[in-house]
């Protein structure tokens, strides 16, 4: 088992080499920082703790502040823990990067789902409305509330109420591409939450270790031709042809005065 955490940037379409349109969720992955280590001896479990996204430490309280700089790191907003993890290969302190996954690998993302108020039974639960004509007087109404034995609701039923704003995890998704230069990983299909919410990936509980082939992308980045820089040598050339055309062109003028004296000189002597 092994995560990370991330912010959930918002959702785009990529192209891939074999012409398919590939729907993808654009994560913002900046290097975790393993926060704690819990042991077996001391906490009863092992698990790792990984702490994301810095907060001004004025937002922070003394216990928090404490905590980080065990770490020798800042007061972090995202703090989540990891069970199942080989204890001996973190540190902490240490950073966890985007490239522990790997492409085409399958995994679980976990995040709060939008939330959407109060709603009814037909947009909470999927339930049917009745009849819409003037008569029938039963139209987006809950139903019945139970049989006349027991005398009161059975707990557990569906009822209007507060809909949204849990957590929800959504199983075997796909990674497309990692973008260790942006720090960005793209995963195919949707994540819950809104934009800019907190997720956790982990690796797929159902299908653990699975790497598919990677989904060969298009890119339409285009590399500017190297602009050649210029050397002193070809610079100073021009300049000497310049003085030589204009030392030329002075002898050239020189001579002409000289030819049109001696051609006056001729003249006044005839």
């Amino acid at each position: 088992m092994k995560g990370i955490l991330g912010r959930k940037i918002g959702m785009t379409s990529v192209f891939a080499k074999d012409g398919k349109l590939v729907p993808v969720t654009v994560i913002e992955v900046e290097p975790n920082i393993v926060s704690q280590i819990k042991t077996k001896e001391k906490d009863g479990y092992e698990a790792i703790q990984l702490a994301a996204f810095d907060k001004r430490e004025k937002l922070a309280n003394k216990p928090e502040v404490g905590h980080m700089k065990k770490a020798n790191t800042t007061p972090k907003r995202f703090l989540r823990e990891i069970r199942g993890v080989d204890i001996a290969n973190y540190q902490l302190g240490s950073e966890v990067k985007a490239d522990i996954f790997a492409e085409g690998e399958m995994v679980d993302v976990t995040g709060t789902s939008k939330g959407k108020g109060f709603q009814g039974v037909i947009k909470r639960w999927n339930q049917s409305r009745g009849p819409m004509g003037h008569g029938s007087q039963y139209h987006r109404g809950v139903g019945s509330l139970g049989t006349l034995l027991p005398m009161r609701v059975i707990p557990g039923k569906k009822m209007p109420g507060h809909m949204g704003n849990e957590q929800v995890t959504i199983q075997n998704l796909e990674i497309v591409q990692i973008d260790l230069e942006n720090n960005v990983i793209l995963i195919k299909g949707n994540v819950p939450g809104p934009k800019n919410s907190l997720v956790l990936i982990k690796s797929s509980v159902k299908h653990p270790g699975k790497i598919n082939t990677p989904v060969e992308l298009i890119t339409y980045v285009v590399e500017e031709p190297a602009k050649e820089e210029k050397t002193e040598e070809s610079v100073e050339e021009p300049a000497e042809e310049v003085v030589e055309e204009s030392t030329e062109a002075k002898v050239e003028e020189s001579a002409e005065e000289t030819s049109e004296e001696s051609s006056q000189d001729e003249k006044v002597a005839e």
